[in-house]
C-alpha cells in the first residue's frame, strides 16, 4: 500500500541520526512488511534503519545477538528447529520473510507475532536505544506490554535481542491452532526443558502479552492443565474466541509437557551457513 502522506525519508547512518523519531509523525522504516500494510495517514517521515548495518546475527559467549534488523529468512537458517516453526508462524509468504524484520514484529508486537512467540520462549532480552542516549534491557516477556502496545517510548528504539546460551542448550517443543490452515496463529506455546530440569511454559497469541509458566521440574499433567486454565489474559477476535484458547492451549500445553518428558535435550543451533544475495528461505 502506498503510503502517500510520507514526504520525507532520512537514511539513518549513526544514532544521532534516530532523533527525528522524536516527532509523532515520524516512523522507523527497517523492512516495511507492516509499515506498507495499511495507511498511516498521520505519518509523514520514515527513518530508515538499514543503513546503520547492525549484523544480523552474532554468536557471543553468552549466546546469540540478533540485529533488530535481521530478517526471518536469516533468522530461520538457524539449525534449531524452534527458530525455523516460529519462522514459519508468520502470517506471510516466504516473500515476506526476505523484508520482515526480527525487531519490527516484535515492535508491532501483535498477540500472534511469531517471534514474540520465539525470543519470550526463549528468555531473551532486548536493547532499547532511548531517545536520551541511554540504553535499557528487559525481558521480552515484559517488553510486549499488550496488544499492539510496547515498553519503547516515543524516539526510542529496538536495537538487538539477546539471547542466553542456557535457553539454546534446552531441549523445547512447539504447537500452533488457526481456524484455518493458513490463517493468523489462535495459539501458540513452545516449552523449554533447560538442563537443570526447569520446564518453561510460554504462552502467546492467544493471550494478549505473552504467558509464562515456570516449573522446578516437568510437572504433573493435573497442574500444568489447571495453572493454563487459570490464565486470565485470553481475548476473543475473528482469529479466534478466548473460551476456544484456552480450552486449546491445555491440550496443546500436554502434548509439550509430554513431548518433553520423552525426549532428550536437543542440541543448540549452529551459525547460518553463507547464502547467495537474493537467496529465498526456502
Amino acid at each position: 500500500m502506498d503510503q502517500n502522506t510520507v514526504t520525507r525519508v532520512i537514511p539513518a547512518r549513526t544514532r544521532g541520526d534516530l532523533a527525528a523519531l522524536a516527532s509523532p509523525s515520524a516512523l522507523p522504516l527497517a523492512g516495511g512488511s507492516w509499515i506498507y500494510s495499511e495507511p498511516n495517514s498521520g505519518i509523514d517521515t520514515f527513518v530508515d534503519l538499514l543503513p546503520l548495518g547492525w549484523p544480523a546475527i552474532e554468536r557471543t559467549p553468552e549466546g546469540l545477538t540478533i540485529g533488530a534488523t535481521c530478517t526471518l529468512a536469516e533468522l530461520s537458517r538457524l539449525e534449531h528447529p524452534l527458530f525455523f516453526e516460529c519462522c514459519n508462524a508468520l502470517y506471510g509468504s516466504f516473500k515476506v520473510w526476505n523484508v520482515a524484520t526480527v525487531g519490527g514484529n516484535l515492535a508491532t508486537a501483535l498477540p500472534a507475532g511469531p517471534m514474540t512467540s520465539l525470543l519470550a520462549g526463549l528468555d531473551a532480552e532486548v536493547l532499547v536505544w532511548e531517545a536520551d542516549g541511554s540504553d535499557t534491557r528487559m525481558p521480552v516477556a515484559e517488553f510486549i506490554t499488550g496488544n499492539k502496545t510496547t515498553a519503547l517510548t516515543r524516539g526510542a528504539v529496538l536495537r538487538s535481542i539477546s539471547v542466553p546460551h542456557a535457553s539454546l542448550l534446552a531441549a523445547t517443543a512447539f504447537r500452533k491452532i488457526a481456524l484455518s490452515a493458513l490463517g493468523r496463529s489462535g495459539a501458540v506455546l513452545v516449552g523449554r526443558l533447560d538442563t537443570d530440569g526447569a520446564f518453561v511454559l510460554t504462552v502467546t497469541a492467544g493471550t494478549v502479552r505473552p504467558v509464562q509458566l515456570r516449573y522446578p521440574a516437568l510437572p504433573a499433567a493435573s497442574l500444568l492443565a489447571a495453572d493454563i486454565a487459570a490464565i486470565e489474559s485470553w481475548f476473543t477476535d475473528a482469529h479466534g474466541a478466548a473460551d476456544w484458547r484456552r480450552a486449546v492451549s491445555g491440550v496443546l500445553g500436554e502434548e509439550i509437557r509430554a513431548e518433553l518428558a520423552a525426549r532428550p535435550q536437543a542440541p543448540g543451533p549452529q551459525a547460518p551457513e553463507p547464502k547467495t544475495a537474493g537467496e529465498d528461505a526456502r
